[in-house]
């Protein structure tokens, strides 16, 4: 006999899963803690296992969440549409989303791609630029969305990964042998300036900024040119570059969270249907890593 799942479980378990918290998780749905709690445990009840454990991030999937998280988050993309297409809720109109250089070109286009060929009446609409000044403008209601790097402690949007920030430079290069240490980064506003500012000072590491604000495509010219060393996240270093090992003589850099941010008010369809999307897709996209 066929049985029916609750997509109310699955929403407040893929919310948990989003938040890492049940508090949060609870705010985002407009439910008690307790309420997410308690349907949390139902769909343990019904998977025959724990769905997450708590570490110092807070709540992660187990195995067994993981399995189900993918499934879900389908399942529930498919019951929003359905019910959009019942109820006349177009998907369409104008959405802008905020993106760091870096993430652009190895996981954000190829989302927005898939995004615009499942709904291509949404006109979407890619802004770049730093980090901080992405976050200034979803504060200030400028975009609809803002796909952002945070220090892992101090985060604050929907969580989507983490990645270790590494230093890069170019294959069989010395750059990173000089004295003062020659840097290139994107822009000046970069998030990860100020903590590999404090890990070079830490290190009594002399360093001397050998470009910065011209784009990310210069800083990828200097780097491969052997002019200077760089600081990414190391998923996103090209495969022509070289992650420096830890005996290269520099200090080790911290990890960082990539987030999602929304601004105050309501979102509209396509905006949240984005949010999703990009959701789904990172979850995918660690999978996958």
């Amino acid at each position: 006999m066929a049985r029916n799942l609750d997509t109310t479980l699955l929403r407040s378990f893929a919310a948990v899963a989003d938040h890492a918290s049940m508090t949060a998780a609870a705010q985002t749905l407009n439910l008690t803690q307790g309420a997410v709690s308690q349907q949390i445990a139902r769909l343990e009840a019904l998977a025959g296992g724990s769905l997450f454990i708590r570490d110092r991030g807070g709540l992660r999937p187990t195995a067994l969440g993981e399995r189900l998280l993918g499934k879900s988050r389908r399942l529930l993309a498919l019951n929003d549409e359905i019910w959009a297409d019942i109820t006349g809720g177009a998907v369409d109109g104008l959405v802008r989303i905020g993106v760091p250089y870096d993430l652009v070109a190895p996981c954000i286009a190829p989302m927005l791609r898939s995004f615009t060929s499942a709904f291509p009446q949404v006109d979407l609409s890619l802004v770049c630029g730093s980090s901080p000044e992405l976050a200034a403008r979803i504060a200030d209601g400028d975009l609809d969305l803002a796909v952002v790097e945070e220090p892992v402690e101090t985060a604050q949007g929907d969580h989507l990964m983490t990645d270790r920030l590494v230093w890069v430079g170019a294959r069989g290069g010395g750059a990173h042998a000089m004295t003062p240490l020659p840097l290139s980064l994107v822009v000046e506003t970069c998030v990860f300036r100020p903590v590999v500012m404090a890990a070079l000072r830490r290190q009594g590491r002399d360093w001397r900024s050998m470009f910065e604000n011209g784009g990310l495509d210069a800083t990828f010219a200097t780097v491969r040119m052997d002019l200077a060393v760089s600081a990414w996240l190391a998923f996103t270093v090209p495969s022509d570059l070289e992650i420096l090992p830890a005996d290269s003589g520099l200090p080790d850099l911290p990890s960082f969270a990539v987030t999602l941010h929304r601004p105050v008010r309501p979102p509209t369809l396509a905006a949240e249907e984005l949010a999703r999307h990009i959701r789904d897709a990172f979850a995918r996209f660690k999978q996958a890593g």
